[in-house]
Order: structure tokens, then C-alpha cells, then sequence
């Protein structure tokens, strides 16, 4: 049994720990774990979210946390991605981290090195690989039915941060953040693409904030005031990373293609949509309908919408009879069941963390494009 601590319990905890819970019963095969210490800054929160997630106890000291665990889930904010997780690694314990592996390429190298300087596992959770539909579409991929890929072209489109009012957090802040949608979805949409195809060779990229400052509320993730008093003026905080970004790119097996992503796209919640086209067939795929995967075929008269929820697609015999849908949340309970089971049997889980500084690097020449108003090679 794998003693597991969880640093950070808010959105990436609660989808982490839903998914530790449900292992038992759909996937009973799978190592067991025990959910033994959250950790965190609010020793109040964290006592709640402790009694929801099944976690034994609680700690405000990640060093002292690390005493105590086996596997240590880093599903904390961006600039917390680095330090525990070297520390952790250089204590032989293994690491399942969320993306971004770091916020910078210079903080992703230092993640990567240490990984590979020791025996312990190192995972990074990229969820998208866990998707039912997603899985099919590589396997069509590497079987040669879309022939020879020659176009990749995705987005990742969300509105939250439209409104000039709503409030500052860590992600509007390069210190703490690295970047905004760039590392925050851009990450996503890059390890997608080189997971189906093949590696971004060069970009030409263009970052936006449309929004310089925004008004503070509350405490920020370090837990420091940012409130104001009534009656006082609002206090604002500037906008430090990029609302958006696009950018042109080429694979290293030729293919070229366009991806983007932006927190001002009104109407869009969360569409992620990733269209691969080759010289036999083509697919499309809407991360908002999942379940669904829309595929071309050679000699095909157009498209045909698959509902990817037979008992012989991935994952699905462990869930419901097809065509009961599952969810995003579902996402994760695959991931942990792979990382767990790869750790169980010593096996290299996919993606690592050289293909977490893969990604990093492909967003570092972006920036570096956005700066200088060339191609990138990455």
C-alpha cells in the first residue's frame, strides 16, 4: 500500500482525490493507497477537505509531509511544482505532478534533471491522454488509416477572465504563474499534439493581455491579505502574463499547423477541440462532447460521429454498458490507474517528466517568438 500525500486540495485535489476513492471500485486490480496527508497553508480548509477526500491527517509543512509518504501528488499552484518536487524526488519518493511540470523552461530542466538523477517515479498528469476518444483517435493515428499526417489545428477557448472586474488571483502573476493561458491551456493542447503526431519542431507565436490590472478580493494562493476596507478604494493588482496566445506551428515529421488559447473568448467555457487531417482521412474531436470522436475515412463521403463508449474502446468495460457516457472526471481515475500500476511494476509511467520539459520547451519558444517576432526552433 502507497502512502500518498496530496500538496494542494482545492480543483486539482478534489479531481485527484475523487479519482483515488473510486480506484477500489471500478479498477480493483490497482495498487492500494492510502490517502494519508493533505497539505496546505488553511489549517482550517484543509481539515474540511481532508474529512471529504478520505485524508488521515493534515500538514503546513511540506518538508516535515515528506516524512510521512510514499508518492507525493504536487497539485499545488505553479510556482510550488519546483521545490517539494526536487526534494521529494531527491528523497526517492515518487512524484505524480500536475501540469505544468514548472513554471519556466529553467525550472522544468531543474525538475527533469532531478528525475533523472534518481530511481523514484516521475509522472506528469496529462489528463487528455486519458480520454476514451482521444486514445482511439492515436490508435487510428499509428495505424496509418489518416495515412500521412500533414495538418494538426487546435484551440482551447475559455471566458472566465472577460470581465475587467473579475478579481486578480496567482494565474494572472508571471512570478508565480509562469505564464497565463499559454502554460495554463497551451500546456494541454501542446502534449496533445505531440502525443498523436509527432514533435513541435519550430513556432511563430503571438501573446495578448487584454487586461493590464485587476481588482484583489480576499487573500491570494500564498495567503497573503489583498482585501480593502469598505468605503476605500479598490486595490488592483497588475496583469503579468498573457489572456491569450496563438501560434504557428511545424512537426517534426512535416506536418504544420495552428494552435491557440484564450481566457477572453466569450461564450466558451471549456472547448478544447483538436482537428487532425492526413492524406487518407481525417478526425476532429470536442473535448465538450468527450464521448465523441468524428472520423474521415479513405474514400468516405464525409464524416462520421463515433460514440466511443463500446466495451472494447479504452477504459470502458470497467465503467457502464455502451452508451452510458462517462465524464471528465473520469479522466482521472485512468491516469492514477496507469501511474499506479506503472509504479507497482517498476515500469516508466507515460508522460515523464522529460516529456513535461518537452512541452515546457515548446511554450519557452512561443514567448520567445511573441519577444522577438521570428521563428523559434525548439
Amino acid at each position: 500500500m502507497y502512502r500518498v500525500g496530496f500538496l494542494g486540495y482545492k480543483f486539482m485535489g478534489k479531481a485527484h482525490g475523487n479519482a483515488l476513492a473510486r480506484l477500489p471500485m471500478f479498477f480493483p486490480e490497482a495498487p492500494e493507497t492510502d490517502r494519508h496527508v493533505l497539505i496546505g497553508r488553511d489549517e482550517a480548509a484543509m481539515a474540511d477537505a481532508a474529512d471529504r477526500f478520505g485524508f488521515t491527517t493534515t500538514s503546513t509543512d511540506w518538508e516535515a509531509a515528506l516524512e510521512e509518504i510514499d508518492v507525493l501528488y504536487n497539485l499545488g499552484p505553479n510556482w510550488l511544482h519546483v521545490e517539494p518536487t526536487i526534494e521529494a524526488l531527491d528523497r526517492g519518493i515518487d512524484v505524480f505532478s500536475e501540469k505544468p511540470l514548472a513554471p519556466t523552461v529553467e525550472d522544468a530542466e531543474r525538475v527533469a534533471q532531478a528525475a533523472a538523477d534518481t530511481d523514484a517515479m516521475a509522472g506528469v498528469a496529462f489528463n487528455f491522454r486519458a480520454v476514451p476518444a482521444l486514445r482511439y483517435a492515436k490508435q487510428l493515428i499509428d495505424d496509418g488509416v489518416l495515412g500521412e499526417i500533414h495538418h494538426v489545428r487546435a484551440k482551447y477557448l475559455q471566458d472566465w477572465l472577460v470581465d475587467p472586474e473579475a478579481p486578480w488571483s496567482w494565474r494572472n502573476d508571471e512570478e508565480m504563474a509562469g505564464s497565463g493561458a499559454l502554460g495554463d491551456l497551451g500546456a494541454h493542447t501542446v502534449d496533445a499534439i505531440q502525443w498523436l503526431v509527432d514533435d513541435v519542431a519550430r513556432v511563430s507565436g503571438q501573446l495578448k493581455t487584454f487586461v493590464d490590472e485587476r481588482p484583489v478580493e480576499g487573500q491570494d494562493a500564498r495567503g497573503d491579505s489583498v482585501g480593502h476596507e469598505e468605503g476605500a478604494q479598490t486595490e488592483t493588482r497588475p496583469v503579468t502574463v498573457d489572456d491569450a496566445y496563438t501560434a504557428n506551428v511545424e512537426l517534426q515529421n512535416g506536418a504544420i499547423g495552428t494552435i491557440e488559447a484564450s481566457r477572453f473568448a466569450t461564450g466558451r467555457k471549456n472547448d478544447h477541440k483538436i482537428e487532425i487531417e492526413g492524406s487518407k482521412g481525417s478526425l476532429r474531436y470536442d473535448h465538450e462532447r468527450l464521448n465523441e470522436l468524428e472520423v474521415l475515412r479513405e474514400d468516405g463521403r464525409g464524416y462520421e460521429t463515433i460514440l466511443v463508449t463500446d466495451a472494447d474502446d479504452p477504459y470502458i468495460d470497467r465503467w457502464w454498458p455502451p452508451g452510458h457516457i462517462i465524464g471528465w472526471e473520469h479522466t482521472f481515475v485512468h491516469e492514477n490507474y496507469e501511474f499506479l500500476t506503472a509504479l507497482e511494476a517498476g515500469e516508466q509511467f507515460q508522460p515523464d517528466f522529460q516529456t513535461g520539459l518537452q512541452v515546457q520547451q515548446v511554450l519557452g519558444a512561443i514567448a520567445e517568438s511573441d519577444e522577438t517576432g521570428a521563428w523559434v526552433q525548439v
